[in-house]
């Protein structure tokens, strides 16, 4: 009875999100700033009754990976990297490794813009003080992961000619998008002009790149 208790609860999870996932990416894309809020609102809640009407910002960001996974599996197949087997690259073996892989990847775009602002606002640095940036992070990530993620389809996917070029268009979308909403958030929370806002919002893009840039040759 447990175990069936324990698939009622996945089936009706997994189910769900068939709904509530499109209604948090078009709130995230509408009003991204509206949601950063809301997840340091929810946070305050009981545990039973956050995010209610939406996806948990970690899950949203996870589920953005899958989408865009699934999504290469269908145009492309497996990726490169699962066949490659030199290196480092022998621990990305499936496709649970490689999405594992990406989520970290991707996870360090909220990771180091949320230690930017707890460092900024000259807090101590703790699990408390970093999980509540981090969450509303992790909505505005997600819409970014998921066009990155079409983008690198788009560049394997050579049965379309004008494939690149709509993959670089996806590219500085995401990322005038990315930062413009960085920009924002930064001013807003430090009480700062617009403009030191996008430079924090650039400085920590920046830092999350470098760190992917200088992790990625290890599982090349």
């Amino acid at each position: 009875m447990q175990l069936l208790n324990s698939l009622d609860e996945l089936l009706y999870a997994i189910m769900s999100w068939l709904i509530f996932y499109p209604l948090t990416l078009w709130r995230t894309l509408r009003s991204p700033a509206s949601m950063m809020r809301y997840a340091d609102r929810e946070l305050a809640d009981d545990v039973e009754d956050r995010y209610a009407d939406t996806v948990s910002p970690p899950l949203f960001l996870l589920l953005s990976v899958l989408l865009s996974h699934g999504i290469e599996l269908a145009l492309i197949g497996d990726s490169p990297l699962i066949r490659n087997q030199r290196g480092l690259s022998v621990l990305v073996s499936d496709d649970t490794s490689l999405i594992m892989m990406r989520m970290i990847f991707f996870g360090f775009f909220p990771l180091i813009m949320a230690t930017r602002l707890v460092r900024l606002r000259g807090a101590s640095l703790s699990h408390q003080s970093l999980k509540q940036p981090f969450y509303a992070q992790c909505y505005v990530t997600a819409p970014f992961a998921l066009l990155n993620g079409l983008a690198a389809t788009l560049v394997q996917y050579h049965q379309w000619q004008g494939a690149k070029e709509l993959a670089l268009a996806l590219l500085v979308v995401a990322f005038l998008w990315y930062l413009t909403v960085q920009a924002r958030w930064f001013a807003d929370s430090l009480g700062t002009s617009l403009a030191k806002g996008l430079l924090h919002a650039i400085v920590a893009t920046v830092g999350a790149l470098l760190i992917i840039i200088l992790m990625t040759p290890v599982f090349a």
